[in-house]
């Protein structure tokens, strides 16, 4: 019995530390691109547009990951 309740609680808290691990990585990430998006544009002003669109893409597609994750991180926490 308290095997069990330890088991349902150190799942509890590998799928929070999991969703925290997920929102700082999506959050590094997207500071990264951010950051590199803008040396590129202020080194080539008339790239600006193909830059900018590839950022937004890619920190679409970081996004989608991370919500991946942290709906794992739930499943795990309801399962």
């Amino acid at each position: 019995m308290l095997l069990q309740i330890l088991a349902e609680n150190l799942g509890l808290l590998g799928a929070a530390l999991g969703a925290g691990l997920v929102a700082v990585g999506a959050g590094v990430g997207i500071g990264k691109i951010g950051s590199s998006a803008m040396e590129a544009m202020a080194r080539q002003p008339e790239a600006a547009g193909k830059v900018q669109t590839a950022m937004l893409i890619i920190a679409a597609l970081i996004e989608v990951v991370s919500l991946f994750g942290v709906v794992v991180c739930f499943i795990i926490a309801t399962a």
